[in-house]
């Protein structure tokens, strides 16, 4: 009796899934798509009512002939690829060139890889679901006529290796107007007053909270240190009386458990994992990692949603872990685990696939970075069916004159989710005398604080995925590559952990909005995502789709081709060329911009462009001291001796010396504070911010 083959995308998962299942079944995988459309052109027959021309992808060969060779072998073949858009049309694409009965159900799919999962997925084949397959079809055959035509012209009037994009072009412009956003922003002057008061001897604080005016609190601006010198004044020269006491309680609520977007903002903002890293991290979890004593076994669902439904059978585990764990009044009587409107709900939120398997319990199993994902996907799940926190409140209105001061604070009186998963809050604690309604208060002091109004920040990857969710920009698989791209492309580079356009940018980003504002905007691509969904739900054809598009779009692109001039982004510079004495001009390549001779072909004389510090080498006393850039993108200090010099410096250098050495000192910045610190000693200082 033969084999059952199945076929699943990558090495990893197969490894996992062959444990399960035994001698029976024999696990493949195809390492991703093997058919697609050609790379060297457009692949897409526009007068033939776009019908797609896919090929065998070049070096996929081999693998889909051993696939078709073991089909042979097999008694039965099921597809496992992943269970979205894309996994559906790998499986299509599989289903087709094995030449496997249409009417055979042979796709199965899971959301978890665990071996009971798995078993109870083979146990339940389904057909191959075409409305699935034509999403993700309209999606890559509108993606290729954007790219496809639209790249080639910037190619023609900018430069070459440049690309335009449905979603990375719309990811560039919201990073271009924020930029614009902060150039034109103009910071205003404000004041903020904070007395100190005395209760009984005892002190707090109190701040300005407005001033009543025709029977009503209104908030006041100041402006400027004499107007908040007259206010001063009069408040000190009123009687101060406790107006109102007010004692309460709040609740926090818990976060649900993870989407592919909020587990990759959290990821960034608690870990500082890029959202590269974090799906990559979170693969290797998806797919099986290899614990002690157990065998290999995923341990979180499936990561690209944007649900955040959990089974049933998985909230039944974590309520019983709770109880065990922390007891009835930590668990949560609020069942709802509901997500938002207008999500696909495919699949389950991303949440571990046995919650008694505690990071803990796990570690010495998992990579460091693993682990802190681990642990973060862990306690969110856990928390998210746990009881709010709860805070007990204290409000006091202050009356002097017709002004008004407000005391506020809370601390907490049950921590509920907040047990599991931490959260800073901003909320004072409470430290206040006890007072009444009528009391006299004394005035000890007053701390008047002058502030300017601050522009917008830039992006964070953290803050862009969020923006590109809330105005539906892209899905879950599409955030991690978009940004990628639009940083290899140059149009953005990171600075400061904060996304900065460059001059390419704002260059390609202007020319895509002149002439294809309809495209390349947020309402559009939003719109777009809206129609693929309705595809995908069976509600419309996925070529009307596309043809309702094109019908605009090639009028567009005539215009554009025809009316764009070219763009000359060389700057030339006063560094003369040593070879033929011409000024070399800045050019932009593949890795950034380099120094060329205008000369090209006569002369082919390049060379890198040194950002000097203007501090001499401490090592070889010889070179300078410049920026460099490692492999993976991290800016370091060299010597431009290298490689005669190999002094290296991953905190920046700094033209101060060292009290107690003389040597030269480093400046490393980060969101706590500043610490600079001897290139040699031990000596070391720290200024933390305020």
């Amino acid at each position: 009796m033969g084999k059952t083959l199945v076929i699943v995308e990558s090495p990893a998962k197969a490894k996992t899934i062959g444990k399960f299942l035994g001698r029976k079944y024999k696990i493949k995988a195809s390492v991703g798509h093997v058919i697609d459309l050609p790379k060297s052109k457009l692949g897409i027959d526009i007068e033939n009512d776009f019908e797609p021309r896919y090929i065998t992808i070049r070096g996929k060969g081999p693998i889909l002939s051993e696939l078709k060779k073991e089909a042979k072998k097999a008694d039965k073949v099921y597809l496992a690829t992943d269970p979205d858009r894309e996994g559906e049309a790998i499986s299509w694409h599989l289903a087709k060139a094995l030449k496997l009965d249409d009417k055979e159900k042979n796709r199965i799919e899971f959301n978890e890889i665990t071996k009971n999962t798995i078993k109870n997925a083979i146990k339940n084949p389904r057909s191959i679901d075409m409305d699935l397959v034509d999403a993700q079809q309209a999606r890559r055959v509108l993606d290729r006529l954007v790219g496809y035509k639209i790249s080639p012209l910037l190619w023609k009037k900018v430069r070459k290796g440049l690309s335009a994009g449905r979603v990375q072009s719309v990811a560039t412009k919201l990073i271009v107007d924020r930029e614009r956003e902060i150039d034109k922003f103009k910071p205003e002057e404000y004041w903020s007053i904070e007395f100190i008061l005395l209760k009984d001897k005892k002190e707090f604080e109190s701040l300005l909270n407005g001033k009543v005016i025709d029977g009503k609190l209104e908030k006041i601006k100041i402006s400027n240190k004499e107007e908040s010198e007259v206010i001063i004044n009069e408040i000190s020269n009123s009687s101060l009386i406790v107006e109102n006491v007010k004692r309460g309680k709040k609740k926090r609520k818990p976060y649900p458990s993870y989407t592919t977007s909020s587990l990759q903002q959290d990821a960034s903002n608690r870990l500082g994992f890029s959202t590269k890293k974090t799906m990559k991290l979170a693969q290797d979890l998806y797919q099986g990692i290899d614990i002690k004593g157990e065998g290999t076994v995923g341990l979180v669902t499936y990561i690209r949603t944007d649900s955040t439904r959990i089974s049933s059978e998985a909230r039944n585990k974590v309520e019983s872990y709770i109880l065990d764990s922390f007891g009835d009044k930590y668990l949560s009587k609020n069942k709802n685990s509901k997500g938002k409107k207008n999500i696909q709900d495919a699949h389950e939120a991303i949440r571990p696939t046995d919650v008694f398997k505690t990071p803990e319990k796990i570690k010495d199993s998992l990579s460091k970075d693993q682990y802190k994902l681990y642990n973060l996907i862990w306690q969110r799940f856990v928390a998210s069916q746990m009881s709010s926190a709860v805070y007990d409140t204290l409000t006091i209105d202050i009356k002097a004159s017709d002004y008004r001061l407000r005391t506020s604070g809370s601390q907490i009186s049950f921590d509920g989710f907040m047990k599991v998963y931490p959260i800073k809050s901003k909320d004072k604690n409470i430290n206040i005398p006890d007072m009444k309604a009528g009391d006299i208060l004394d005035i000890k002091d007053v701390l008047p604080k002058q502030h300017f109004t601050q522009p917008p920040a830039r992006f964070t990857e953290a803050s862009l995925v969020k923006t590109m969710e809330e105005l539906g920009i892209g899905r879950p698989a599409t955030y991690s590559p978009t940004i990628s791209t639009i940083l290899s492309r140059g149009y953005v580079l990171i600075e400061n952990k904060s996304f900065k356009p460059t001059e390419l940018g704002f260059i390609v980003t202007d020319l895509l909005i002149e002439y294809f504002k309809n495209i390349i905007n947020e309402e559009f691509t939003a719109e777009m995502e809206n129609k693929l969904d309705k595809v995908e739900e069976g509600k419309i054809i996925w070529k009307n789709v596309i043809s309702d598009f094109y019908d605009d779009f090639k009028g567009v692109l005539k215009v554009a081709e025809d009316e764009i001039e070219e763009i000359d982004m060389d700057e030339e510079t006063d560094i003369e060329c040593e070879k033929c004495g011409r000024n070399m001009v800045i050019k932009h390549g593949r890795y950034g911009r380099f120094l060329a001779c205008p000369g090209y072909p006569d002369c082919k004389n390049t060379k890198p462009i040194l950002n000097k510090l203007n501090i001499d080498c401490p090592k070889c006393k010889d070179g300078e001291i410049i920026e460099r850039k490692s492999k993976k993108g991290r800016k370091f200090y060299g010597c431009t001796n290298y490689p005669e010099c190999d002094f290296v410096s991953w905190d920046m250098p700094i033209n101060e010396k060292c009290p107690e050495c003389n040597n030269i000192l480093t400046k490393k910045t980060t969101k706590k504070g500043t610490t600079i610190k001897c290139i040699e000693c031990d000596y070391k200082k720290t200024t933390k911010n305020k």
